[in-house]
């Protein structure tokens, strides 16, 4: 009866939600989508290229930023065929193992680029409040260890709260809230007991998104006592200006975590339509908005991609 009874939800299928009230318009939806998509992949994989190429950019800086473009590239990639699939009419069902390998990758994901913003403030900590000796700190060694830390953190610690999805008995309608899945999504529709997947996953949404987000907030406060410290303007604006594009890619990350998070919470009552944007916002706007950001505020990637047009057209 056992053997029965989880070959049943193992084969179970989740319906997935695109657009509620505006299926007759997702051939045109579908289209600002594609560009998105589009663009997330071409901007975050013009910025891996101009790195990988420009030699004056092997610094620790830019190799945090190509962690970012990799970790967002890698991020549009777990969600594209299940958005546009729904659009496009291809997909309408995801099973369970698909399901719940696709919230694994967006959940490590989401931790994965919170833990690069940690390193990337880490990064403008020592280089504005110790920069003789930033590049005895952040030597390519240590920044391949951090690099291998953030993938152990962003992989390692999500698989068991993960792996139980599997056998959990999911008997409530199997209607999804987005067009991608999601561990609290999941968690919803099942009748099993949930309180280890609770518990186990505000753990970690504490000690990793709340955790990193607290660390930023406090490595900007010791920058603005630095900043504050030094006698001229001008010298001032310069070092605040080297940490614009840093404190847009934080806020770009964290207020549709936010946005999300208390939607889930307290907007139950709110229109099915409003937990997909919200959902869609959190899924595609770092991704697409990083690699602007870093193109328009950092000089050097700026130039680098401006030379690379020029070339091309010449």
């Amino acid at each position: 009866m056992s053997a029965i009874s989880i070959s049943n939800f193992n084969s179970s299928r989740f319906v997935l939600t695109g657009f509620p009230g505006l299926e007759a318009d997702y051939l045109w939806i579908s289209i600002p989508f594609s560009s998105i998509y589009g663009m997330v992949f071409l901007g975050n994989c013009m910025v891996l290229h101009v790195i990988r190429t420009e030699s004056s950019l092997h610094q620790p800086m830019f190799y945090f930023l190509a962690m970012l473009a990799l970790t967002d590239l890698c991020m549009g990639m777990s969600t594209v065929h299940t958005v546009l699939g729904i659009l496009w009419g291809f997909i309408h069902e995801i099973s369970l193992d698909s399901c719940i390998s696709q919230s694994y990758f967006i959940h490590g994901l989401s931790f994965m680029e919170s833990s690069v913003l940690l390193a990337m403030s880490f990064d403008r900590y020592i280089a504005i409040c110790n920069p003789l000796r930033y590049s005895s700190i952040l030597t390519n060694g240590k920044i391949m260890k951090i690099g291998v830390a953030i993938l152990c953190r962003s992989s390692l610690l999500i698989p068991p709260v993960i792996i139980r999805l599997k056998f959990l008995n999911y008997c409530r309608p199997h209607i999804l809230s987005h067009s991608f899945c999601l561990h609290q999504d999941l968690i919803r529709i099942a009748c099993s007991d949930i309180r280890f997947n609770s518990i186990y996953a505000l753990t970690l949404v504490i000690s990793n998104l709340l955790l990193d987000a607290v660390l930023i907030l406090i490595s900007y406060v010791m920058i603005l006592h630095t900043v504050l410290a030094i006698a001229s303007w001008e010298e001032r604006l310069k070092s605040l200006q080297t940490c614009v594009s840093h404190i847009c890619a934080v806020l770009v990350f964290y207020i549709p975590i936010i946005g999300l998070t208390m939607v889930h919470r307290f907007g139950k009552h709110l229109s099915p339509l409003v937990h997909v944007l919200m959902g869609n916002i959190y899924i595609l706007f770092p991704p697409l908005m990083n690699p602007i950001i870093y193109s328009i505020k950092t000089q050097q990637i700026r130039s680098r991609i401006q030379r690379l047009f020029y070339l091309k057209r010449s």
